[in-house]
């Protein structure tokens, strides 16, 4: 597909050199949140859409006994930053999940990856089939400020490479739509506790101010939460 040329081409590395690496101790932080909420002790995990591999990295230092971690990307520059953290446990490919081989997985991490995705109903429904349970991050860049600004939303499509914006409701429509089971969610306030600019820093305190009163409306008006899913395939 034309969208996945900016991943394969480095214009995607060209305008994120790192992938992001800066932000897998906290994203990670999240992940084990919900798996200690669900008492989860999974010992293969897949991350599709790995870019430099370092949420893999920090959820094996929390989780030693994990007996196999994968990662999946195709951008051959994110590939090559992951490849420099691989060990005898964690292994890094640069392929297509759906055409590089049929393994499962106990469980299988979805991190701001479909919102990148061209056919997205596609992705998730192939996806299904390689793992017991998942656990997805999906920005939710449908809000207020995000529309009525303009320029944040056209900043993360054409810098970071949003095709697609969810809400809440739409992201949870898409999961079962397309074959999840949603057992658990949680805001994750990025934008609270990692602000990536000086608006962004001036912004949190408003948005925890608004928390206070109504998460859900701070959500849908000031923006700067993502959403953590996790999920179970639905029984055919």
């Amino acid at each position: 597909m034309e969208s996945e040329q900016r991943y394969l081409d480095g214009s995607y590395f060209a305008a994120n050199p790192t992938f992001h690496a800066e932000d897998s101790p906290w994203k990670a932080g999240q992940i084990a949140k919900m798996l200690e909420r669900h008492q989860s002790s999974p010992q293969s995990v897949c991350e599709v859409g790995c870019g430099a591999g370092e949420i893999l990295v920090q959820l094996q230092r929390r989780y030693p006994q994990i007996d196999r971690l994968h990662g999946y990307e195709i951008s051959p520059q994110g590939y090559a930053l992951a490849l420099q953290r691989q060990n005898d446990k964690l292994k890094f490919f640069n392929a297509d999940l759906f055409t590089a081989q049929q393994a499962r997985y106990d469980l299988m991490l979805c991190i701001d990856v479909f919102e990148h995705v061209e056919n997205y109903f596609d992705f998730l429904r192939n996806l299904r089939g390689h793992a017991d349970n998942f656990i997805f991050h999906i920005p939710l860049d449908m809000n207020v400020q995000m529309i009525w600004r303009a320029k944040p939303i056209s900043r993360v499509r054409h810098e970071v490479g949003h095709l697609h914006y969810f809400s809440k409701e739409t992201a949870f429509a898409t999961l079962s739509e397309t074959g999840y089971d949603i057992q658990d969610w949680f805001y994750t306030p990025g934008g609270s506790e990692r602000p990536q600019s000086v608006k962004a820093r001036l912004a949190a305190l408003p948005r925890q101010l608004a928390t206070r009163i109504s998460r859900d409306l701070a959500v849908r008006v000031l923006g700067g939460y993502s959403l953590l899913v996790y999920a179970s395939p639905k029984a055919r």
